[in-house]
């Protein structure tokens, strides 16, 4: 079972981080969900607060660039073997930052990864 951060994580059925968390657990994958607002995804609590996951794989971003720089240190400092950039969060520099910390930056969508046994 791989851990996953979805950072960018929505309540709102409708955008893309939802589907993410739905489909992860769905796929018997542990799911940490954080977003700029409070709330559930189904039983999963969407936290405001970056905490520290043991063991982490995979960290999935759902926010734009300008967004993600006020992360760049927790991200780095989870440590995790790799970071999905899905589409519309492709974003240069902290692929660059990742490689140089040992993260693998992946340029995907974490649905379609999951959608054809990638993932």
């Amino acid at each position: 079972m791989k851990t996953t951060v979805v950072l960018g994580a929505s309540d709102n059925p409708s955008r893309y981080s939802n589907m993410a968390v739905k489909k992860l657990r769905n796929n018997h994958h542990k799911v940490v969900a954080v977003g700029k607002r409070a709330g559930t995804i189904s039983d999963i609590t969407i936290s405001t607060e970056t905490t520290k996951v043991d063991h982490l794989d995979t960290i999935s971003l759902y926010l734009n660039p300008v967004n993600q720089k006020e992360y760049y240190q927790y991200i780095l400092d989870s440590k995790p073997k790799r970071i999905i950039f899905n589409p519309g969060t492709e974003n240069e520099e902290l692929a660059e930052l990742a490689r140089k910390n040992g993260i693998v930056p992946v340029e995907a969508c974490t649905l379609v990864l999951l959608s054809t046994g990638q993932y």
